[in-house]
């Protein structure tokens, strides 16, 4: 449930290599229980502000305050209460589910059940699998349990669904919306509008290292609608992926 009280505050942020600004001086705050996108183009600057948050890139100047610690007094405390997707190259192709879970485990102190885990993310059945051996829609879903090892307060998701199938994308979006009805904020980064439509509370759309909009999706598009935007082709109560997951069925197919 969304609540009013933010648990991520950015306050004038600012990050420059050298003399390139990549984030100039964006402010926004994210509410506990949301899902909150963060949208932009390739090299827009929403990479680098999520990982200033995440405690993986220094600032050049600002304020960033997750779930009330200043990331410049604590950034130890920030790193206990968030989960951060790792990208594929992260994980040792030649161990299994399980003992990955269990490697996690170890380096996060924390007791973890495996199966427990993979059955959250409906990947029970490859337990014993190698990584290697996971088709894309799986990854993805594994990478997303790696998140939640720690009971994290808040996870950052980049581009989950980037290459997948509809149905593993659709069944990516389910996962989503139930880590974040179970209480954690989630933190999204995607290029498919339709999936920031469908999941996101609200949206921050950055372009050029500014946050040039910010509101719930429905809000963003009725104000755009009131300008006398149309589209040129007729909006359609459905699109080809409603026809193609209608006629294929929602159902996960693994390889």
């Amino acid at each position: 449930m969304i609540n009013n009280q933010a648990i991520i505050s950015v306050k004038d942020l600012v990050k420059k290599y050298g003399e390139f600004e990549a984030v100039k001086g964006i402010s926004f705050e994210v509410f506990e229980g949301e899902i909150f996108g963060l949208l932009g183009p390739n090299g827009a600057g929403k990479s680098t502000t999520l990982e200033i948050i995440e405690t993986l890139r220094e600032k050049t100047g600002g304020t960033v305050i997750v779930d009330g610690i200043n990331l410049d007094k604590k950034p130890d405390e920030i790193k206990k209460i968030i989960g951060v997707q790792l990208q594929t190259s992260g994980y040792y192709p030649n161990l299994n589910l399980v003992e990955l879970i269990e490697l996690f485990g170890g380096l996060y102190n924390e007791s973890v059940i495996p199966l427990e885990l993979l059955e959250r993310v409906n990947l029970k059945d490859k337990a014993r699998s190698k990584y290697k051996q996971l088709s894309g829609g799986q990854k993805q879903r594994f990478s997303i349990a790696t998140t939640l090892i720690n009971h994290p307060k808040i996870i950052f998701l980049d581009e989950p669904t980037t290459g997948l199938d509809p149905q593993a994308r659709r069944n990516l979006w389910d996962l989503v919306k139930d880590i974040r009805s179970k209480g954690t904020t989630v933190i999204i980064t995607t290029h498919y509008m339709d999936e920031a439509e469908v999941l996101c509370d609200r949206v921050a759309i950055i372009d050029s290292g500014k946050i040039i909009a910010m509101d719930s999706p429905d809000k963003l598009i009725d104000r755009l609608v009131a300008t006398g935007f149309e589209r040129p082709k007729e909006v359609k109560k459905a699109n080809l992926e409603d026809v193609f997951i209608n006629l294929t069925g929602h159902a996960l197919r693994e390889e």
